[in-house]
């Protein structure tokens, strides 16, 4: 079911990241979210009660909802960039992707008060046997998702289109004026007084806007944006093999901190996963990302992708090289500090980074589709990693699978794929900090720069104008 939905994820990132070039970032990002929307309600209807019947139309439909979710990753990226402005540009983005982890704490907090409410209601006893009202809950857990995902189709659709997209790509100055008068809140004479500042300190004011026409499988982008492309890509691929791979690493936690199954019921047997995975997102997750938050336009994003991957690695080895011998059978508070600290440095780290370089470094015509790309590499990681975790770490056959190369072995591996992660930050990966989207995209620096500056859209003044 993982891998169904993940699939949908690469589709989504690369369909809805190239529309998004093509038609537009608002019309689409809308149209990603009615999908998330749809996907999550006819999740809780999956046909039938069957095994068999519910599984099939239920990855039917976590298949389109990745799909859906797919598409946000590159637009949700795309829109807050060109919003932003280059000064806080990454606090912001990393600020978008960091309500992951509050949506994980939302989902464990849901999970855990359907399941209180149902055990309460239904005083099932403990046992293996399953309830059959369950059938209900689980379906109620799953469409509780569509409230967040309507919420933010209603607000995404009072915001305008980016201005950047409007000016640079369908080439419509008038509009994009207007826009920005609308999100910055500020009259078209402040911004005439701003533009004639900026013509006392020598930058021209009617400039034409770029003229490169090459596109995206040319030899010319390969040439310009190549490199970009690879080092995005190649990253978030890394980090996702890691990062989902030690995400199926928590059932070796669980089993030490979960009571006997013999002893609870269905749901509070869930409650108690669901409490555990609220634990982690508090004292790792969440506190990974906004520590991001809080330095990424301090530190840079190389330093802190570099330094992420570098300790995911040293925490991986840390726990795989003695797993056998010592933490297989004492998952102690050593092992679970362990194991939040490669959660953590990966929020703090790679696993927010990855997301936002891809955002910044490529023209506008180009921009969604290359996060698309470099986000759609990473789901394929993702797989790889989720899939081929299951079967390495066994070190012996079981339930038809072959035998594995053992945990110690797996764990190990990982770490190397983070050393390997620092290495290519360090050689490919272009620092994007403080730096104008236009500068970043390298393709005709100056002529970006004031082609934006000629359509009175005040990127340069972050006191007085925060928003571009």
């Amino acid at each position: 079911m993982l891998g169904t939905a993940l699939l949908g994820t690469v589709i989504g990132q690369l369909v809805f990241g190239h529309l998004g070039d093509r038609v537009g970032r608002r019309r689409v990002y809308g149209l990603s979210l009615l999908l998330m929307v749809i996907s999550s309600i006819c999740c809780g209807f999956s046909m039938g009660t069957s095994r068999t019947c519910v599984l099939l139309s239920l990855g039917f439909f976590r298949f389109m909802l990745g799909v859906g979710i797919g598409g946000d990753y590159p637009l949700s990226a795309t829109i807050m960039s060109e919003f932003a402005n280059r000064w806080k540009r990454g606090a912001f983005i990393a600020a978008v992707f960091s309500m992951q982890g509050f949506g994980i704490l939302v989902s464990s907090t849901v999970t855990m008060v359907v399941c209180t409410v149902f055990d309460k209601a239904t005083n099932a006893s403990p046992g293996h046997e399953t309830p059959e009202v369950a059938d209900l809950a689980w379906r109620l857990i799953l469409m509780a998702g569509a409230v967040p995902a309507g919420l933010t189709f209603y607000w995404r659709m009072m915001m305008p289109e980016t201005a950047r997209y409007t000016a640079l790509v369908e080439r419509n100055v008038e509009q994009a004026t207007k826009d920005m008068q609308k999100v910055l809140l500020v009259s078209l004479s402040q911004i005439d007084k701003l533009q004639e500042e900026e013509q006392q300190e020598g930058f021209p004011n009617n400039i034409s806007p770029p003229s490169n026409n090459y596109s995206l499988l040319s030899k010319e982008f390969l040439r310009r944006h190549g490199r970009d492309l690879f080092a995005c890509a190649a990253t978030w691929f890394l980090v996702d093999t890691v990062f989902y791979s030690s995400n199926l690493f928590q059932s070796q936690i669980y089993h030490g901190y979960l009571p006997d199954q013999g002893n609870v019921n269905a749901f509070q047997e869930a409650f108690h996963v669901a409490k555990l995975q609220a634990i982690i997102a508090i004292c790792s997750t969440i506190p990974g990302y906004y520590v991001t938050v809080c330095f990424i336009d301090r530190i840079g994003r190389v330093k802190i992708q570099m330094m992420g991957f570098l300790f995911m690695g040293l925490g991986l080895l840390a726990i795989g090289i003695p797993y056998n011998v010592y933490w297989h059978d004492n998952t102690n508070i050593g092992f679970m500090i362990l194991y939040s600290l490669t959660f953590f440095f990966s929020n703090f780290g790679p696993n927010t980074t990855t997301f936002i370089v891809p955002a910044e470094l490529f023209p506008a015509r180009f921009r969604s589709t290359c996060h698309g790309l470099s986000g759609s590499a990473g789901k394929i990681g993702a797989i790889i990693g989720s899939i081929g975790y299951l079967w390495a770490s066994l070190s012996e056959r079981e339930d038809g699978y072959g035998k594995g190369i053992g945990m110690t072995a797996s764990l190990v591996v990982l770490g190397g794929v983070c050393v390997m992660g620092t290495v290519i930050t360090h050689l490919f990966t272009f620092e994007t900090m403080g730096r104008s989207l236009e500068e970043n995209e390298k393709e005709d620096e100056m002529s970006g720069v004031c082609f934006l500056r000629s359509i009175r859209i005040p990127f340069t003044q972050p006191q007085s104008y925060g928003n571009i």
